[in-house]
């Protein structure tokens, strides 16, 4: 449209022709402008959305790798209960024994592994009873504690860096 308006010879404007010229220039100039400026802010929101999908993307491999190995953890406790159950049923006159002391060593390198890796157990004893972490197995009346106090533990639970992995089964007092 303006180069249309803009003639080989400058001689040949007229002055009337030259305010419309200048006034349709300075239209289309302002209409990129809003184009660029629209452009730049779409860029901007762009670069805006790569940079959140980055972090999300960074904070979901940081999730995914601390719990990679639940399944294997998870998979590994029963072992761990069966080293408690072993250590808690050895006979007095056995517990001087040095096998005994190293079954229970090798029980100890393996909690300590788990541990390193995130795993804690869930303390329950006495604690008022949580269904977050807690399983109630048992509910017994009792006068000797307050009602939904967990009076005892039958399996323990375990939380594999602040996410339960396994709830530990409870005993709940309940007032008679």
């Amino acid at each position: 449209m303006a180069e249309d308006m803009i003639k080989e010879n400058p001689e040949e404007m007229k002055p009337a022709e030259l305010p419309d010229d200048v006034a349709e220039l300075k239209k289309l100039l302002e209409q990129e402008r809003a184009k660029a400026a629209e452009y730049l802010d779409n860029w901007r929101r762009a670069m805006a959305d790569f940079s959140n999908y980055k972090k999300r993307a960074e904070k979901d491999a940081g999730e995914m790798s601390r719990f990679l190995n639940a399944t294997l953890i998870a998979r590994l406790l029963p072992i761990l209960d069966d080293f408690d159950r072993a250590v808690q049923t050895i006979p007095d006159n056995l517990r001087d024994l040095t096998w005994i002391d190293g079954v229970m060593l090798i029980a100890r390198k393996m909690q300590m592994v788990l541990e390193a890796e995130g795993l804690k157990p869930i303390d329950a004893l006495n604690k008022p009873f949580d269904p977050n972490v807690h399983e109630a197995v048992i509910h017994e009346e009792t006068d000797q504690h307050e009602d939904d106090t967990v009076i005892a533990e039958l399996q323990k639970g375990y939380k594999l860096n602040d996410r339960v992995l396994r709830p530990t089964m409870v005993k709940v007092a309940k007032r008679k």
